[in-house]
């Protein structure tokens, strides 16, 4: 029997066998859009090649009760960012910064005791951060009593997920930070400090690492709270900070697995399944990762991308725990290589591994 996009995902999420093994793509970035594909939309991209469709949503929402509202000023929402939350003691003001190399804007937190600002830069590729929001180790106490948690759109979100119905998968995330963040503490942490810096506190200064740590969490369970019913298929957890190509095992156990461990385990309570994101550095952190019982793990992307995978290693180490999206190299083989190249690719791919195959989306 042929399935539909969408239960051929939850087959292969749920470890059991599909009608084919679902082929999809991590993100399509809006660059790749416009410059090669005539700004189709990112719906119109999976029907153009073939692919089994995600819709992503990032529909938060503000607790009124507590006097919080939407940020009146943030204009149209961009690439997979939700809608901005302030209150009267968490106002964000923003600002282009003139001169620079790259476009710059910087953004100030305005709290009744200080404001903390951070600025991004951005090119036609990507967005980045250039100015770190945690500069004093006493702004994280800024951020612990100012800083609102979102809430999830259950209304939005359900809405929207019966208006993609069986077309594919419906994919969400852990929030992260207001501007820039992502889902799991350590990353987050990592956004709003530096990771170098955050890597060396955990030797001189672990107690505040953790403290940071539980503060970045509180605001992640409030969110995971809210999310009793949304129809998501999955959300995503981690971040390419906890990839075994920037941190120690040690460090993942101390530091990161404590912390997104529990938020695993209340997304669960909540109905939601989580896939644990590490951008392709794995293979020391296989079984830790697994451990914490997430239903997936991405991206698994190989040595030739710039990570650690050896695909029928993971395969026959966590293979039968968890599902496992990614493994293909894009980057050699959807250019400069001939169609038998790339089919050959793609065949392993499927020999060693097999679950949700996916490009990894590394750029």
């Amino acid at each position: 029997m042929t399935m539909t996009a969408k239960q051929r995902f939850l087959t292969a999420l749920n470890r059991k066998t599909p009608d084919r093994l679902p082929v999809t793509t991590h993100h399509v970035m809006p660059y790749f859009l416009g410059k090669y594909l005539d700004n189709i939309s990112y719906q119109e991209f999976f029907d153009r090649f073939g692919l089994d469709p995600i819709l992503w949503l990032a529909e938060h929402k503000p607790d009124t009760v507590k006097g919080e509202y939407y940020d009146p000023l943030q204009g149209e929402p961009g690439f997979l960012q939700p809608r901005w939350i302030c209150s009267d003691n968490w106002r964000i003001e923003r600002e282009t910064v003139p001169d620079q190399e790259y476009h710059t804007v910087r953004y100030h937190f305005v709290t009744p005791v200080k404001t903390l600002t951070m600025s991004l830069q951005s090119n036609e590729y990507t967005a980045w951060v250039s100015e770190r929001l945690v500069k004093e180790k006493s702004d994280i106490d800024v951020i612990e009593k100012y800083a609102p948690a979102p809430l999830c759109d259950v209304e939005a979100v359900n809405r929207q997920a019966a208006s993609f119905g069986e077309r594919g998968l419906v994919r969400g995330f852990i929030p992260g930070f207001d501007i820039y963040g992502q889902a799991g503490c350590w990353q987050d942490a990592a956004v709003l400090f530096g990771i170098e810096p955050l890597i060396m506190e955990t030797f001189t200064d672990p107690p505040w690492v953790h403290t940071f740590l539980k503060i970045l969490q509180k605001r992640k369970e409030v969110y995971l709270r809210s999310m009793k019913g949304a129809r998501f298929d999955i959300i995503e957890h981690g971040g390419g900070d906890a990839s075994s190509t920037v941190i120690s095992p040690q460090i993942l156990e101390d530091f990161v697995l404590p912390y997104d461990t529990e938020l695993t385990a209340l997304a669960h309570e909540m109905g939601q399944r989580v896939v644990y994101h590490t951008c392709g550095g794995m293979m020391p952190f296989l079984e830790m990762i697994a451990d914490s019982q997430p239903d997936a793990m991405e991206t698994f992307t190989p040595a030739s991308m710039g990570g650690d995978t050896r695909l029928a290693e993971a395969k026959k180490r966590i293979g039968e725990r968890v599902c496992m999206i990614g493994g293909f190299d894009q980057y050699h083989y959807f250019q400069g290589c001939t169609p038998e190249e790339t089919r050959q690719a793609v065949r392993r791919c499927f020999e060693e591994a097999g679950d949700i195959f996916s490009t990894p989306n590394r750029h």
